[in-house]
């Protein structure tokens, strides 16, 4: 399909599908049964090894790049899943981009201008801690943050609307010009996210990552859930796929996840260079002159 027709989206229970039907409270927010830590674990550090190798693939073909982006409520568990998912790649051909309130520069832009300046490229994996869907979440929650954008003439009652259609005409140029991307929503439950601040408040050593505003933004849950179902049904491409993973479970979390990027990658038919007759011979040569040396 588009840039590489032998990529399809990985199957998966947490697909979210592309028909427009998903329905958040429907989404499990944790596993079904039981979770054997120990034996999720295992199974997650062998996928990030494979992921690892892939990688170089990835870098050494230098034909493809690969966008994983990450949106969760806070303490959705994004930065430990990224640590835990991709601790095996090779730095030299990995990005982790995070985005936070848009600097006075980027407010004079697109909403998609900071985002295009750390797109991966080719032969790397970059992945998005938080993105551009910011600007169809937290904003749409907060319409006011609008304002400093500065937009001429804009209808508040399409710009959503609006804003969705960018999003897929800019995801799908992405895809048509190579870039695999892969979104992820971890879901975690309300209940879930108020044990984890609550253990930032309780742990000294995770004090500095508690902010008293995502207290305040908890009232403002039910608007957040219809936000990102929304953005989801409204965004979810074959070219696109968003993935709405349980999260109250952070290692089962992170297992899910690992399985999709692996499978991504897989998906790529990734293989190192061949050399031509030409090349091999050179090398034979510079073996040669190592050897006398």
């Amino acid at each position: 399909m588009l840039g590489d027709r032998n990529w399809k989206a990985p199957p998966s229970d947490y697909l979210v599908g592309f028909d427009g039907r998903f329905r958040i409270a429907n989404a499990p927010t944790g596993p079904s049964g039981k979770v054997d830590e120990a034996a999720v674990d295992d199974e997650r550090r062998e996928r990030t090894h494979a992921i690892g190798e892939l990688q170089r693939k990835l870098y050494a073909e230098n034909r493809h790049a690969a966008l994983f982006v990450f949106q969760a409520m806070d303490a959705g568990g994004k930065d430990s899943t990224i640590r835990n998912v991709f601790t095996g790649v090779n730095p030299a051909g990995f990005q982790v981009s995070p985005f936070g309130v848009p600097s006075a520069e980027e407010l004079d832009h697109d909403f998609l201008w900071r985002i295009s300046r750390r797109l991966p490229e080719r032969g790397r994996i970059g992945v998005f801690n938080r993105s551009h869907y910011e600007e169809v979440l937290i904003v749409r929650v907060h319409p006011g943050l609008l304002a400093p954008q500065r937009l001429p003439n804009h209808d508040p009652e399409a710009i959503w609307s609006q804003r969705y259609e960018s999003i897929r005409n800019f995801e799908k140029h992405l895809a048509e010009s190579g870039t695999i991307i892969v979104k992820f929503f971890l879901h975690v439950s309300r209940d879930e996210q108020r044990d984890r601040l609550l253990r930032r408040i309780d742990r000294p050593s995770k004090n500095w990552k508690f902010n008293p505003r995502d207290v305040q933004e908890r009232t403002l849950w039910p608007e957040y859930m219809r936000a990102f179902e929304d953005a989801l049904n409204a965004t979810s491409r074959p070219w696109a796929p968003w993935y709405a993973i349980p999260a109250d479970s952070k290692p089962y979390m992170r297992l899910q996840v690992a399985r999709i990027v692996q499978q991504t990658l897989e998906g790529l038919d990734l293989a190192f260079p061949t050399l031509d007759d030409e090349a091999r011979q050179a090398l034979a040569e510079c073996r040669a002159v190592l050897e006398r040396q």
